[in-house]
């Protein structure tokens, strides 16, 4: 037996006795308090103490008992949809960049990349600029649209990645499932403009109020375009959207995984959708039908849904097709184009959409639009002031341990065979782990910014990343890319790749404080990263391999095992209801319900585990034990706007934060014995009850 297993024992038996102790009024042995060296960013060791509720019993509501008083006197800001951790976090990660261009502003001797950041800053805000040239910069778009005369014309602008209009069909670069040394095609239904396809079908009467403000808009963008008819066209093209709606799969589908999977030649996608011109399509994408002597394989998801949309597509009149792109055109386009555009987009897409009461800063949408077009050049400026070395090596000790313990649980389960088992730890000991920032820096040098064309500056830019993505098609797996910036608040699983992401600006508190008590890293940070190691193990990233490739490493038994667990994990969501008559989609976050579960679980076992057998501290009248679990429930601090809620709850595969928290706690044993958890306490759940995975 290893160290490894028997400080693993200890930490075990110690949490055992101390529920022993409770269970038989035996007097435990005396913990001393004490106080951790430094103060934390929260609270004097990491919890903000004075934002609990404790009128609330922690089993009758952990995430109020947590949060409550934050939630009773926090107040939404009126240019977002929402408050919480992760906002608090993303507003220091604007004002951060913010003050990197307002020394870009000042510098003389700029590199490359801070002379495009600072241009490309310079052109989102330049508001002046944008009402003197008015709808000039759409027009080349604008005349190419109503120009078309075919269906082909049409296929062709829906093919546009520089116009970056709607299509009923989307395409991307990325790496093929079942063989991850290589890149491909996949082809995805698309089409709408509403946030789901439950916004098209369902008969609540905020969704009725939402679809009806849908049309309206539309109308009032045609007609602020210059195009008559624009009620009219409006009703037509909602219509439209509606049928679109209709043969789209729903999102629980979308994500499986082994029913997206179809890869199929260019001449058999042909066969199976062929009123729509795809060979011309792709082209238009600077994609060749054409590889050597055989056709190029395209993946395509949601294949049932493509025959339908295929003639959809030819029996929709081309004057509709036209109507239907110079709405998304201007749509999409608003916030690059005049006042009166962005200001009619805020007041449905903000306002209805999001309940959003004002719009953000131009400057501070400004940083956004950064992110999203030359990201890694503002992270590279970003991580050299904000990032140091030792946050770096910190987070990945915690990973580090965090793998070392998830191994040893899977040797351990009782649900699963030896042949499985195997395999699973071979998964485990496979993960690529990246903190932090990208050990290369991508090169934007093709990406030209010139100042003071706004719009044309997103079209070389989207464009510039496409071209990029297809130049790679015959080349290897770029493994070191990276799908967020360094001055981004998440982090990421890629089945693909079998890596967990962490970029720098997640690493604060509350999830990860250097000055904060260990079992507050351990239930922030360390649940995160214990979140993203269970992606690997979820419903879905469970069927890709120890190489991220999508085959089949289970038994049958163990994957029944399995399956049958998560059905109840299923189920127990499915009950959740944060808004009068509507109700979690526990299919659809099923795989982040079940990350959370087993990245709580890792966590509080990792924590014990670092304790070596020692005894924790008591911080405040709070064990250890107690102090993972708080901090866990502080990192979802959320309130949302009510019609921000309702799109999550319909489009969203994570669940609201609430249940994040108590949905989660429930399933864990040792928050039962942290908190003397009965069958007196709502979110009580008999031992049989409770959904352990991992």
């Amino acid at each position: 037996m290893s160290m490894k297993q028997l400080a693993l024992i200890a930490g075990l038996v110690l949490a055992g006795a101390l529920a022993w102790y409770a269970l038989y009024g035996v007097e435990a042995p005396p913990v001393a308090e004490v106080a951790p060296p430094a103060p934390a960013e929260l609270g004097p060791w990491g919890i903000d103490l004075d934002g609990m509720d404790r009128r609330v019993a922690p089993g009758d509501d952990f995430f109020r008992y947590v949060n409550g008083a934050w939630l009773d006197t926090v107040q939404i800001p009126a240019d977002r949809t929402s408050t919480g951790s992760f906002l608090d976090l993303s507003i220091r990660s604007e004002e951060r960049v913010q003050a990197i261009l307002a020394e870009l502003e000042d510098k003389e001797d700029l590199t490359p990349v801070d002379q495009k950041v600072r241009d490309l800053y310079r052109s989102y805000i330049d508001v002046e600029n944008l009402e003197d040239l008015g709808l000039s910069p759409a027009a080349p778009a604008l005349n190419a649209i109503t120009a078309a005369q075919t269906h082909d014309d049409i296929a062709r602008l829906m093919a546009s990645v520089p116009m970056g209009t709607q299509s009923i069909f989307d395409v991307g670069i990325g790496i093929d499932d079942k063989d991850s040394d290589a890149y491909a095609v996949f082809a995805t239904q698309s089409g709408l403009g509403l946030p789901d396809r439950d916004y098209y079908l369902l008969d609540d009467p905020n969704i009725v109020t939402a679809r009806e403000a849908y049309v309206a808009y539309i109308a009032e963008i045609l007609t602020m375009g210059g195009f008559e008819g624009g009620p009219e066209k409006a009703a037509t093209i909602f219509a439209l959207e509606t049928e679109i709606a209709r043969i789209h799969w729903p999102r629980e589908d979308q994500r499986d995984a082994d029913k997206i999977y179809n890869p199929m030649t260019v001449s058999a996608l042909v066969t199976f959708a062929p009123e729509f011109p795809w060979a011309l399509f792709l082209e238009n994408m600077g994609i060749s039908p054409m590889k050597g002597d055989g056709e190029r394989i395209i993946v395509a998801s949601e294949n049932t849904a493509f025959p339908p949309l295929s003639a959809l597509f030819a029996a929709t009149p081309v004057e509709v097709w036209r109507d239907y792109l110079i709405f998304h055109y201007l749509d999409s386009h608003a916030s690059y184009l005049t006042d009166a555009f962005d200001e009619a987009s805020f007041a449905f897409h903000g306002k209805i959409l999001g309940g959003q009461d004002q719009q953000l800063e131009r400057v501070k949408r400004g940083v956004q639009f950064l992110n999203q077009m030359i990201g890694e050049g503002v992270g590279q400026i970003y991580v050299g002031r904000y990032f140091p070395p030792e946050a770096k090596a910190e987070a990945e000790a915690l990973v580090g341990n965090l793998l070392a313990v998830y191994r040893e649980r899977i040797r351990t389960l009782d649900w699963m065979g030896e042949e499985t088992r195997q395999k699973a730890i071979e998964k485990a000991d496979s993960f690529t782990v990246k903190i932090g920032y990208p050990d290369m820096w991508r090169d934007y040098a093709a990406f030209e910014v010139m100042e003071g064309d706004l719009l044309g500056n997103r079209a070389r830019g989207v464009a510039f990343d496409w071209n990029r993505d297809v130049a790679r098609l015959d080349q290897p797996v770029d493994r070191g890319e990276w799908h967020m910036s360094p001055q981004t608040v998440n982090a990421y699983y890629n089945p693909s790749l079998n890596e967990i992401v962490f970029p720098a600006a997640i690493l604060q508190a509350p999830f990860f404080d250097p000055a904060a008590d260990d079992a507050v890293n351990y239930g922030g940070i360390g649940a995160v990263i214990g979140h993203e190691i269970s992606h690997g193990f979820d419903d879905q990233g469970s069927k890709y391999d120890a190489r991220g490739e999508l085959q089949n490493w289970w038994t049958e038994m163990d994957r029944q095992n399995f399956d049958g667990r998560t059905a109840r994990l299923v189920d127990q969501f499915n009950a959740y209801s944060p808004l009068e008559g509507m109700f979690v989609n526990g299919q659809l976050t099923l795989g982040e319900n079940i990350a959370d579960s087993a990245g709580l679980t890792i966590a509080a076992a990792a924590y014990d585990l670092s304790l070596q057998g020692a005894q924790a501290p008591v911080l405040d009248g709070f064990s250890g034990s107690q102090r993972v679990f708080l901090s866990w429930a502080q990192i979802w601090r959320f309130k949302a706007q009510e019609a921000t809620m309702r799109r999550r709850l319909l489009s969203d595969p994570h669940s609201p934060p609430e249940f994040r928290v108590n949905g989660t706690i429930r399933n864990v044993d040792a928050w039962y014995d942290a908190f003397a958890v009965s069958e007196e306490n709502a979110l009580y759940l008999p031992p049989a009850e409770r959904v352990q995975l991992w």
